[in-house]
């Protein structure tokens, strides 16, 4: 197996575990009606990622040469951001403030213009205000899904 097939293979299988576990978490919560959407994500997601295993597997997935060290040092931090936030912080202040920091801080690292300036930073809290509006949307008022609640929301 070369080393980009066994990148796929176990990537693909990181995914089709946290597949797994998201779909048994939404099909063994209760009450079952706040978990309705999940469990239509769940099921394409575990597909999906059944579909991705099996190709990463047989070889057919010959997409990119993986992810080598350089590329996942620049994702790392996002990826610690995303994980402290929505594992850690979500449940005591509650999705939608822990999703506007996430997504401020996540921004402000990968945004090319300098900290100093001023118009970037209004543009940044635009930004942001403008994607949290649109889950807001998204989750509490289109789907009706029940979101972790914290100290403000």
């Amino acid at each position: 197996m070369t080393a980009s097939r066994l990148q796929h293979t176990v990537a693909s299988g990181v995914v089709l575990l946290v597949a797994a576990l998201v779909t048994y978490i939404s099909f063994t919560q209760q009450p079952a009606d706040a978990f309705l959407f999940p469990r239509l994500i769940s099921i394409f997601f575990i597909i999906l990622a059944v579909w991705n295993f099996a190709r990463a597997v047989s070889g057919v997935a010959k997409v990119g040469t993986g992810l080598n060290a350089t590329e996942f040092k620049n994702i790392l931090p996002g990826l610690i951001v995303m994980i402290v936030f929505v594992f850690l912080v979500a449940k005591s202040i509650g999705f939608y403030l822990s999703s506007a920091i996430a997504f401020m801080i996540i921004y402000t690292l990968y945004d090319p213009a300098p900290y100093s300036d001023g118009k970037a930073w209004g543009k940044r809290l635009i930004v942001t205000v403008c994607f949290m509006a649109v889950m807001y949307c998204l989750f509490a008022l289109l789907l009706k899904v029940q979101t972790p609640s914290g100290i403000l929301f």
